[in-house]
């Protein structure tokens, strides 16, 4: 089996078409393109381009199947929709793959790899996870330094492809409560929160 390198974004994309739990990259992939388990030859797609989401090319063709010539304004209508649901109610549960997450080297690897995941959900919100703070601690910063300054042993680790550093020192039902607050100040719901907090 060959392994390839995938940036964040597609990797989210095939991620949020998982249908079980389990459900392997190779599997998802052959379900889009439409393919066999003993074909290679992909059935007619159009065209993607870089500057428009997947998701917004699925709603292009299912646009063209059912209305032979499609306007322009209906189309940039749907991905305005498609992009504002998607930034505003992004779902952390289409992104965290579980079987990434069981790879990640011990509780702090899988406490990082939780935020980063939930910092490409919620990239304009994230920094509301700054006002996360402990009674002596700041737990979030923009900077290591700024971590550094607010306590000793603070153990600063980089949130993955964000400017976002994060406190480490602290054990895992104090990084537990770290995950339930950031579900929270992000939007997800008190049991939605406990969920992602059980992840760890």
């Amino acid at each position: 089996m060959k392994k390839i390198d995938i940036d964040d974004e597609l990797y989210q994309y095939i991620a949020s078409n998982t249908q079980s739990i389990g459900e392997s990259a190779s599997t998802i992939l052959r379900r889009l393109l439409n393919l066999s388990d003993g074909t290679n030859a992909p059935v007619e797609t159009t065209t993607k381009t870089e500057q428009e989401p997947p998701v917004v090319e699925v709603q292009e063709q299912a646009e063209q199947e059912s209305s032979p010539e499609p306007s322009n304004e209906n189309v940039e209508e749907a991905a305005e929709t498609v992009t504002a649901s998607t930034q505003v109610k992004g779902n952390v549960f289409n992104v965290l793959n579980k079987e990434e997450l069981a790879m990640q080297k011990g509780v702090v690897g899988r406490f990082l790899f939780i935020l980063a995941a939930l910092y490409r959900t919620h990239k304009k919100d994230f920094a509301n996870v700054l006002e996360i703070k402990g009674r002596d601690r700041v737990y979030f910063a923009t900077s290591k330094e700024a971590l550094l300054e607010s306590g000793s042993s603070m153990n600063p680790k980089n949130i993955t492809d964000t400017e976002y550093w994060v406190m480490t020192n602290s054990n895992t039902t104090r990084k537990k409560m770290m995950l339930h607050e950031v579900a929270l100040c992000l939007g997800y719901s008190a049991d939605e929160a406990e969920k992602i907090r059980d992840y760890l």
